[in-house]
């Protein structure tokens, strides 16, 4: 399974960012081969819309499961149409997010914001 994880810097030790849409890098992890690779976000500097453009890339990559600490209504629609499920992280770094999802720990993210529109 291809997991997706928004992410501070390039590394598994660091936390999951807090921001979907303007986060640096996502990690996407195959849960069967127990490697990762990190996608530069090409989103995050964008003027508006970053968090429509970062689910695409998300989508793109192959992803099946996207975990995030919280997500936007533009950029979970376009999640949710590609049918990849979202699951809330916990305040961990990003090995123990995945984890805690391959254990089954982790919640989905019912609770979706309106987004940061101009802020």
């Amino acid at each position: 399974m291809k997991i997706a994880i928004p992410v501070d810097k390039k590394s598994r030790d660091s936390n999951v960012c807090v921001s979907f849409g303007r986060a640096p890098y996502f990690l996407l992890y195959d849960s069967e081969s127990e490697q990762g690779q990190f996608l530069l976000n090409t989103a995050a500097e964008s003027a508006g819309g970053a968090g429509i453009k970062a689910a695409q890339i998300v989508v793109d990559s192959g992803a099946q499961v996207l975990l995030t600490p919280r997500c936007g209504k533009n950029a979970a629609d376009v999640i949710i149409a590609a049918e990849i499920p979202i699951y809330k992280t916990i305040d961990k770094t990003v090995t123990e997010n995945i984890t805690a999802f391959l254990a089954g720990k982790l919640d989905t993210l019912d609770e979706i914001h309106a987004g940061f529109h101009g802020e």
